[in-house]
């Protein structure tokens, strides 16, 4: 069984910055890539920013320069810095990570439980 937590979101002005940490325990084998996303009531949940094993990155266009994924392969975590908030960054922010649970085990999805970030004057 693989659990996330997930911390750091919160209310913020704009142009202002959160920084959310999502840290993976339970039977975790090896971890691959491993993703933020974010979801707006009514709207698909997108993808915010990635990072694989090897720390390549990549991020949607609209946060590009903005906000740095990052990853600590030692304590299981990913962390998304986010800077130069806009209103329209407000959303619930998902950890995901595709994650081995044993060396014979195939990959699987897990989704941690979510935080809301919310972008206002």
């Amino acid at each position: 069984q693989v659990q996330f937590a997930e911390s750091g979101g919160g209310l913020v002005q704009p142009g202002g910055s959160l920084t959310l940490s999502c840290v993976v325990s339970g039977s975790v084998f090896i971890i691959h890539a491993m993703n933020w996303f974010r979801q707006v009531p009514g709207k698909q949940r997108e993808l915010v920013a990635e990072i694989n094993s090897g720390g390549v990155t990549n991020y949607l266009d609209s946060v590009k320069g903005r906000f740095t994924i990052s990853r600590d392969n030692a304590k299981n975590s990913v962390y998304l810095q986010m800077n130069s908030l806009k209103p329209e960054d407000t959303a619930v922010y998902y950890c995901y990570g595709l994650i081995g649970t044993g060396p014979y085990d195939s990959p699987h999805g897990y989704w941690g439980q979510g935080t809301q970030v919310t972008v206002s004057s």
